[in-house]
């Protein structure tokens, strides 16, 4: 009977824990948890936050789930691995050995090293306890600060508004979201953003947080040296993959655990899926980092396959995000920075929810440019191939956009529609997919016959 140890209660580590138990029924499995309760979706908290849905059903799995599949779930918090004796140390003291271990500890929310950070008051929408604890302080909170210039930052704006918080939005630059908006996207995000009576500020940076004599936030000190006086400091500029368990060990780390195809890291018996794996991305051809919950899925279930045997080499998607912020549905995929001349954000600094692929570049390319009132269609087109698309609005055009990005279709020939954009480039888009679609629909006709 072979032992199978998972670090990690997250979107990765249980499709992991799921797929060997179905290929394997006698196997032992454990799961370790740092946080109490049972899996979560993270890509939820901003609902909790938004009270659009109770913090109980944001539970992906309940607890009677662990049982059915005879997992073993342990709470605690891994802090050490020794990959000769293959055992996991945990903060109290328990050993926990394995015969494949699989790492998936998911990435944490970073911390800015300002003065005051510990202060009660400064908070973040990163886990399901604090999340809790977030709407506790909202009900006494006069003013809000936010920072942060992804999605997390704007969730969490447009959740301390809906609490009736004075909410500022702090931008380091002088646009909304800049290294993946264009000027037209960015304005019409600010218009929604100010219609939910959040206040912007751009061209604002903090540089410490003030405390009262309770040890409470009071306010922030700008970089100008300016007061701003608040009561909450919401932090999120990022998240950073959580691998302290495997310091002083051999496995081979970048930022994140480097890991092959088949997410074997440099050691054996030993795997990694998840925020906290960095894996070779076929589109930028480099290891990357892919904070994302369908690729934490994906990486899980290729693990477990690869865990037991099998070899399954893990073939990264193209980058796909779908939001809703403001009442704006929003999606990217692809390569849709219009910025080649920027250096790419840090990875400390990507906010849950995004990809580090949004922020790399083709060597040349052209965009080609649709809008119909708050409905916008952003194409990044290279060599004659689509590279990466933004839709804000309208959705209809997004299963097609994904395709030809997926299967790298040769759309040079469109060069009318492209150079027009607008409403021929939408039925250029449409009368595409509609001859996709009756070709698929013919061919699971004739498969039935």
């Amino acid at each position: 009977m072979t032992h199978y140890l998972i670090i990690g209660n997250g979107a990765a580590g249980v499709t992991a824990a799921e797929t060997i138990r179905v290929h394997d029924p006698q196997a032992r499995i454990v799961l370790v948890s740092a946080e109490p309760g049972p899996m979560y979706s993270r890509p939820g908290l901003a609902y909790v936050l938004m009270q659009e849905i109770p913090p109980q059903q944001i539970h992906a799995r309940q607890p009677e789930w662990y049982a059915q599949f005879g997992l073993e779930l342990v709470h605690g918090t891994a802090v050490s691995l020794d990959v000769v004796q293959q055992k996991v140390g945990l903060a109290d003291g328990r050993k926990l050995f394995y015969d494949k271990l699989l790492i998936a500890t998911g990435a944490r929310a970073v911390s800015p090293p300002y003065p005051g950070i510990d202060l009660k008051g400064v908070v973040y929408l990163d886990t399901l306890a604090g999340t809790q604890d977030l709407l506790k302080q909202t009900r006494r909170a006069r003013r809000a600060v936010v920072i942060g210039g992804g999605i997390t930052a704007l969730e969490l704006s447009e959740g301390l508004a809906h609490q009736g918080v004075d909410t500022h939005y702090f931008v380091r630059r002088d646009r909304l979201w800049g290294r993946v908006f264009n000027d037209a996207e960015a304005k019409i995000l600010e218009e929604r953003i100010i219609e939910h009576g959040i206040t912007i500020h751009y061209h604002t940076e903090i540089q410490e947080i003030l405390g009262n004599w309770r040890g409470h936030v009071r306010g922030v000190v700008l970089k100008d040296g300016s007061e701003f006086k608040c009561d909450l400091v919401g932090i999120a500029v990022g998240v950073k993959p959580h691998i302290e368990v495997v310091q002083n060990t051999a496995l081979q780390v970048d930022r994140a655990i480097l890991v092959n195809e088949y997410l074997q890291s440099s050691v054996p018996n030993i795997y990694a899926a998840g925020d906290c794996a960095q894996v070779y991305d076929r589109w930028t051809q480099k290891h990357m980092l892919d904070i994302l919950w369908p690729s934490a899925v994906a990486e899980g279930r290729a693990a477990a396959l690869n865990m037991m045997g099998q070899r399954v080499a893990y073939t990264k998607g193209s980058p796909f995000n779908a939001c809703l912020l403001f009442g704006l549905h929003i999606t990217t995929m692809g390569q849709v920075n219009p910025h080649p001349d920027e250096t790419p954000e840090i990875v400390q600094y990507l906010s849950r929810g995004s990809s580090e692929v949004w922020y790399t570049y083709p060597r040349t390319y052209n965009s080609a440019w649709s809008e119909s009132g708050p409905n916008t269609l952003r194409l990044v087109i290279n060599d004659g191939y689509l590279v990466g698309a933004l839709l804000m609005g309208s959705q209809r055009l997004a299963d097609p956009l994904r395709h030809l990005i997926e299967n790298e279709v040769y759309i040079g020939d469109w060069k009318e529609a492209l150079e027009a954009g607008g409403e021929l480039l939408q039925k250029q888009i449409s009368d595409y997919w509609q001859a996709i679609t009756q070709q698929q629909t013919v061919s699971t006709t004739h498969s039935l016959q």
